[in-house]
């Protein structure tokens, strides 16, 4: 398996390419001149997010790490070249107790599943990257991935699907546009 690790990174972020409809997500990694981009969905993006909070609520004392969190806010773009160097399609999150850490793994594909996928893919390498972070920097990674999903579309009041500026054909509507 090809593994790229970060621990600890210099930077961590989820970051987007495109505008609102068209964006691709990427989680970005870098220590010193390595960097390292991965895609995948919005939806990955908003439950890792929700899940890196959850876990810091229940392990890593709740959310007295604010103040710690607000220290380390990393709202600048993605750095550039941003060549995405694998689609992700597993994500694993872990609290290691010992070291008091966040330990998020992002694999190009389930490791639990060999058979299943592209052939072209499975004839290659595994590969990952695992990124470790102290509790501040997880809650800022998840503040910032959360605030990235919802700078999307608005979702429709009635459906909840994407909302274009032209509207949309609605499902709830019996197909008008709203």
């Amino acid at each position: 398996m090809s593994l790229l690790e970060f621990d600890p990174p210099d930077r961590f972020v989820a970051g987007t390419v495109g505008p609102p409809g068209q964006r691709t997500f990427f989680l970005q990694a870098s220590e010193g001149r390595r960097i390292s981009s991965v895609s995948l969905e919005k939806e990955q993006v908003l439950v890792l997010a929700t899940r890196i909070n959850d876990l810091l609520d229940s392990y890593a004392g709740g959310s007295g790490g604010d103040h710690a969190a607000a220290e380390v806010v990393d709202n600048a773009p993605l750095d550039t070249p941003i060549e995405d160097d694998f689609r992700v399609n597993t994500l694993a999150l872990a609290w290691d107790e010992d070291r008091r850490v966040v330990v998020i793994e992002a694999l190009d594909r389930d490791p639990d599943e060999p058979e299943a996928g592209d052939p072209e893919v499975l004839a290659s390498e595994p590969r990952q990257i695992r990124v470790v972070l102290t509790p501040a920097r997880a809650r800022a990674f998840a503040r910032r991935a959360q605030s990235i999903v919802a700078a999307g579309r608005p979702p429709c009041p009635f459906c909840g699907g994407p909302l274009e500026t032209e509207g949309h054909i609605c499902p709830r509507a019996n197909g008008y546009k709203r």
